[in-house]
């Protein structure tokens, strides 16, 4: 399969490029980025040496439709979409803090609980707890933003607010902004027989100060979704529930001895087991928008991403 996992366009105008772990944001004239997402894969903050077919397409466009469901309620960064793996926006400072809001006792919080933790990020967790139990109420646990290569660090909101790297203000509306929009993809996800277990939300500010979401919203690499049918007989066994997120990468990682830590190796990831892992992101974005996937033609997927973007900036 033709994937994307780098770009090196020149686009008029453009004043610079930062590669993230799955996105390329190139910055045009200081007023607009335009954010590739690749088909690159990361876990445990690291990326995999092989992409996933469609997966930047996937969450692109699950991104988009979750932008446009929740733009009521929280503004955002998104102006256009120019091909399936682009989206354009206003140029932002982003806050270097990822909001992170769980609503189930899941991935890493569950790691924790299991060796004897009860307080995360500064927010206590319930005694008698057993994995994907859901929380009395979702709770707030951020992350510090980490640069390319290094790990996310949990870390408190007094932590955030003591050293300074947000106002106070500001994290009020990020922690009203976070619950609304988690409120919203809890009701999206339960009209699809999902639920939406936790995720994650990045936020910036525009030049004219304005808080906005950027980044993606509610994609398999930022949430976690069960199947809301089955869910509570799989609990009272004690079984595991069925992932519809990157959850299940990183258990296939964990089973073949990798967790991003210092000398571990990647394991090789075949051709069958890429397939599979494009399909179930294919599942999930049909599963949460309820709509059929159209797969792009990616014969040449650089050469249309740089024609679809180039086409854009001329008509603006």
């Amino acid at each position: 399969m033709n994937t994307i996992v780098d770009t090196n366009y020149n686009f008029p105008n453009q004043k610079s490029v930062y590669k993230g772990k799955v996105r390329e944001v190139y910055n045009i004239n200081d007023e607009l980025l335009v954010m590739i997402a690749t088909d690159r894969l990361s876990a445990f903050d690291v990326v995999m040496p092989k992409g996933i077919p469609f997966k930047g397409q996937i969450l692109n466009q699950i991104a988009t439709k979750m932008m446009e469901a929740t733009q009521d309620l929280v503004p955002n960064w998104l102006i256009a979409t120019p091909d399936p793996n682009v989206a354009v926006g206003h140029l932002c400072e982003p806050f270097k803090v990822e909001m992170v809001i769980r609503g189930y006792l899941s991935g890493h919080a569950a790691r924790e609980y299991k060796v004897g933790k009860r307080v995360l990020c500064g927010v206590d967790m319930p005694n008698g707890m057993k994995e994907n139990d859901k929380f009395p109420e979702p709770i707030i646990t951020p992350s510090t933003k980490a640069d390319n290569g290094e790990h996310d660090e949990d870390i408190s909101r007094e932590e955030i607010l003591s050293n300074g790297i947000v106002s106070e203000e500001d994290y009020l509306i990020l922690e009203d902004y976070t619950r609304k929009l988690f409120q919203r993809g809890t009701e999206i996800a339960a009209e699809r027989g999902l639920i939406l277990v936790d995720t994650k939300y990045e936020f910036g500010k525009t030049k004219d100060g304005k808080i906005v979401l950027i980044d993606e919203i509610h994609t398999p690499d930022s949430s976690r979704y069960f199947y809301a049918n089955g869910y509570e007989d799989l609990q009272e066994k004690g079984e595991p529930q069925k992932q519809l997120s990157k959850e299940f990468v990183r258990q296939w990682l964990i089973t073949n001895g990798f967790q991003g830590k210092e000398g571990q190796r990647i394991p090789e990831m075949n051709e069958e087991y890429i397939t599979s892992v494009s399909e179930r992101y294919i599942e999930l974005y049909e599963s949460i928008t309820g709509t059929s996937f159209t797969k792009a033609d990616v014969s040449s997927v650089a050469t249309r991403i740089e024609d679809n973007v180039l086409s854009y900036l001329k008509n603006q």
